[in-house]
C-alpha cells in the first residue's frame, strides 16, 4: 500500500502549482503593460492560496512530500521575483531587496551543508510562517500605495509597516536557522536526542 504522503494529486498540492504558475504571469503584468491591478490580483491569489492550501491539506488530510516542497518553493519564488520587479520599478530600494534575497542564499547554505551530512531540511517554524505572512500582505499593499490616489494614500502605511514587520521576521526567522544549523553540525544525524 502506497503512503499517504507520497501523494501527488492533491487539492493543495494543485493550488501549489496554480501559485506556481502565477509568477510568470505577476511578472509580466507588472514590468511588461504594467497593469498593476490585474498584478495585485495575482498577488492577493498567491497569498489567499497560500493560506488554503495549507489548510485543506490539514482538513483534508492530504498533506504530501511534494506539498512540503511545493509550498515554500512557492513563497520564495513569490518574494525573489516580486522583491525583483519592485526594485525595477523602484517600489522599493535596492538594499531592502538585497537583504532580504541575502537571508535566503544564507539559509540555502546552511540547508545544502546539512543535507550533505545527512540532515533534512528545517523544520517550519510559526515565525517563519509569519514573516512570510506579513511580507505577502506587505507587497500588495506596496504596490496599491503606488500613485497618488486615496487608496494608495491609505494603503500606504500599511504597506511600511508589514513590510518592516515582515522584514525583521524574515531576518529573525533566519538567525533560527543557523542557530539550528550550528546546533545540527554538533550531532550526527540518527543520534539526537
Amino acid at each position: 500500500m502506497r503512503d499517504p504522503a507520497d501523494r501527488l494529486l492533491t487539492i493543495p498540492n494543485l493550488l501549489s502549482v496554480l501559485r506556481l504558475a502565477g509568477v510568470p504571469l505577476f511578472l509580466y503584468l507588472l514590468l511588461g503593460p504594467r497593469a498593476d491591478g490585474w498584478a495585485l490580483l495575482v498577488l492577493v491569489f498567491a497569498g489567499l492560496s497560500d493560506w488554503l492550501d495549507g489548510k485543506l491539506a490539514r482538513w483534508l488530510d492530504q498533506t504530501s512530500r511534494l506539498g512540503a516542497l511545493l509550498d515554500p518553493a512557492a513563497d520564495r519564488l513569490y518574494v525573489f521575483c516580486t522583491l525583483l520587479a519592485f526594485v525595477v520599478r523602484d517600489i522599493i530600494p535596492l538594499w531592502i531587496a538585497l537583504v532580504l534575497v541575502g537571508r535566503e542564499v544564507v539559509v540555502g547554505i546552511c540547508l545544502l551543508v546539512l543535507r550533505t551530512r545527512g540532515w533534512g531540511p528545517f523544520e517550519v517554524t510559526y515565525l517563519g510562517k509569519a514573516a512570510t505572512f506579513n511580507l505577502l500582505y506587505a507587497f500588495p499593499l506596496l504596490l496599491l500605495a503606488q500613485g497618488d490616489s486615496a487608496w494608495a494614500q491609505i494603503a500606504q502605511p500599511f504597506a511600511y509597516a508589514f513590510t518592516a514587520w515582515g522584514g525583521a521576521l524574515y531576518l529573525w526567522s533566519a538567525l533560527l536557522y543557523v542557530y539550528q544549523f550550528f546546533l545540527a553540525l554538533r550531532v550526527t544525524p540518527g543520534k539526537a536526542a
